[in-house]
């Protein structure tokens, strides 16, 4: 079977505007993150919270990954056919950008510990929705959740450590 220029060019094209969608989320979490460096310095920090130079790298492959899950059930199913799935994806992505904002530009500790719990579930519920749909892109969000896993946990303890910074 022969391809037409047309259909070979739509995937790539999808592959461009799901990065273009988490790259712009990224862009936006980092527009809040640009004093982050200094202000999580000064925060009282448990010893197992990593260093303000490992989040860039990790955030960097995780954002990566969920592009090409959000591809990958794109390209099976489109908008229409993949349920919620793609939606939830959207709406879970754009919390994560909110949060740097409440945490760092804010410093809304209750509310930012709030916010990334609900970010937590819906991005449960999105990596279930997309392994039913294409299990691995559900598997790509997996690492995704583990690292909001980890960041949920460490936003209440720098929060409860911090109340003078973070009301």
């Amino acid at each position: 079977m022969v391809m037409d220029a047309s259909s070979r060019i739509k995937p790539i094209l999808g592959l461009l505007a799901w990065m273009v969608a988490v790259f712009a989320a990224a862009a936006f979490g980092a527009a809040a993150s640009v004093q982050a460096g200094s202000f999580y310095r000064q925060l009282l920090r448990p010893s197992w919270a990593p260093p303000a130079s490992l989040f860039g790298p990790v955030w960097t492959v995780l954002y990566l990954m969920m592009g090409v899950a959000a591809w990958m059930v794109w390209r099976e199913y489109g908008f229409h056919r993949s349920g919620a799935a793609l939606w939830l994806f959207l709406v879970q992505l754009a919390l994560n950008a909110l949060w740097t904002w409440l945490f760092f530009s804010w410093r809304l500790g209750a509310l930012s510990f709030l916010e990334i719990l609900l970010l937590w579930l819906l991005l449960l519920i999105t990596l279930i929705l997309f392994w039913r749909l294409r299990p691995l892109a559900g598997a790509l969000l997996l690492p995704y959740l583990v690292w909001v896993t980890f960041a949920t946990f460490l936003t209440l303890e720098v929060w409860r450590r911090n109340p003078h910074l973070l009301g």
